[in-house]
């Protein structure tokens, strides 16, 4: 089989990366953090160092700022939409025309699959990209009548926040950097963007390619670095207008606590601990799968996957059996090999974290039905993993784990839909859940009650730009993506006049 990658080109990112330290971009310049002080970001599938990266400060975090504030208030406020538009496309087609290449680097520094890494991340950047450049001529106000004495032209205005800091998780690192970037350059905002430490190789790439597009100096910085310093500096940074962030929900809090420095906008896509629920009229062909693959997709970091399983006791069996057999058919393996599906998790952290959890469910009463072994000694690998038996009240049930770890329950007749909303809500999240079954009238019922930001029927798929997306409860503040998400980006003003 041919390799699915140009081993070339796989040469010469190996031989770029490891060729000097990776600098931070700021006002269209590419400069060492200001301490001098540099990370290694590794390879999760080999643990081999990738390359030396920049570790930005407080004093870097406010240079981005400055200049993000100076391109906000010169010459971003005077681009027109329809040419916020052009460079948003631009820069979706240099993503394109350099995919290969970005899909390579992702792979490395996140250990996903080398075919993921084309359709999730390439792909994803690219639709977000193209997506979000419609909406920078289509942010309308409107106008309104007004009930006072007198004659009155009244209307609303759609104007751009400001100047946004941007924290952008490992798991996606590229797809969420564009976004995240996309719609606040379609809104008219300026950006300071810090990836995380653990995967910031693509989102380097991806400023050079801003540069290229012709986007002017200042509307986007990257700042890579670590969350306890740069993410808090830009988070409590006084001149930043709105911080958007995508991770933890612990982290959340923080960033919310941040934010009360100067009342700055708060966009947060926050955990998840998601249900798919089965019932005994599915169809058995697609939900097996999709249940599988829902937890498993990119060894289970991802915030909507599908954690917990609720399967009727009539398929139970054949549903167990379905995802069990799956997870043992599945090849766990190094990234760039073309028959790998499931690669390593990111860091040797994430996989104590989720090693540790499988202990935990079988100290807490669960039995392994398949998995719950780390693979080999090197690399961050680990089995895919169903729990049976899991109580309500048992922490793999309660909280994130962010592996490829399952927990599946059953339920009967006597549960009602009230009783499946209650199992469905029993977490403190509220991200995503998903729906199998042939009663179109129950699936509406039963997505009515869960109180969840998006609820799937029958089906399964990533993310799309024009759908929003966020969540209930602990699962975050406010939207991203559609309309919910462009807008997210604007502040709303009143204009009355006096006829």
């Amino acid at each position: 089989m041919n390799a699915p990658y140009d081993a070339g080109l796989l040469e010469r990112i190996r031989k770029d990366l490891s060729s000097e330290p990776k600098k931070l971009f700021i006002d269209g310049e590419w400069a060492g953090a200001k301490s001098g002080e540099t990370f290694e970001t590794k390879d999760p599938a080999t643990g081999d160092v990738l390359a030396e990266v920049a570790s930005a400060g407080a004093e870097d975090v406010d240079l981005a700022v400055r200049a993000a504030r100076k391109a906000f208030e010169g010459v971003w406020r005077q681009t027109k939409p329809d040419e916020r538009t052009r460079l948003l496309l631009k820069l979706a087609d240099l993503v394109e025309q350099n995919g290969a290449e970005l899909a390579l680097m992702e792979t490395l520094d996140v250990g996903r699959p080398i075919a993921f890494s084309r359709f999730a991340d390439v792909g994803g950047a690219i639709g977000q990209a193209r997506y979000h450049a419609g909406w920078a001529t289509k942010l309308y106000g409107e106008t309104t009548e007004v009930s006072a004495p007198g004659e009155w032209l009244s209307y609303t205005l759609r104007e751009p926040v400001g100047v946004c800091g941007q924290i952008v998780p490992w798991n996606f690192p590229l797809a969420m950097a564009m976004g995240k970037i996309a719609p606040a350059l379609a809104a008219g905002c300026t950006v300071v963007l810090k990836p995380a430490e653990q995967t910031p190789l693509t989102t380097i790439r991806l400023a050079e390619l801003i540069a290229e597009a012709g986007i002017p100096d200042g509307v986007v910085n990257i700042l890579t670095g670590f969350g306890r310093t740069a993410g808090a500096a830009l988070a409590a940074h006084p001149d930043i207008d709105k911080v958007a962030f995508t991770g933890s929900t612990q982290t959340g809090r923080a960033i919310i606590d941040a934010a009360k420095v100067n009342f700055k906008r708060v966009q947060l896509e926050l955990g998840g601990k998601s249900p798919t629920f089965v019932f005994d009229d599915a169809n058995l062909e697609k939900a097996i799968p999709a249940a599988a693959m829902s937890i498993f997709f990119n060894a289970g970091q991802v915030c909507a996957a599908g954690s917990r399983l609720f399967v009727h006791e009539k398929v139970a069996d054949k549903v167990l059996e379905g995802v069990a057999g799956m997870a043992k058919m599945l090849k766990v393996g190094g990234t760039l090999d073309p028959e790998t599906q499931i690669g390593p998790l990111v860091s040797p952290e994430q996989l104590e974290r989720v090693t540790g959890y499988i202990d935990l469910g079988k100290q807490e009463g669960a039995s392994v039905l398949v998995g719950g072994n780390r693979i080999g000694e090197s690399g961050n690998f680990v089995e895919p993993t169903v729990l049976l038996e899991t109580g309500p009240e048992a922490r793999v049930r309660q909280e994130e784990i962010f592996g490829p770890v399952l927990c599946a329950m059953r339920f009967s007749d006597d549960d009602d839909i009230d009783r499946l909303a209650q199992f469905g809500n029993e977490t403190e999240y509220g991200l995503s859940a998903s729906i199998f079954t042939s009663d179109i009238s129950r699936a509406h019922k039963l997505a009515r009650r869960l109180r969840s930001g998006s609820v799937r029927v029958n089906g399964s798929g990533g993310v799309d730009p024009a759908l929003p997306l966020g969540g209930f409860k602990s699962s975050g503040w406010g939207r991203e993506n559609g309309k919910a998400g462009a807008e997210a980006y604007t502040e709303l003003k009143a204009v009355t006049v006096e006829l």
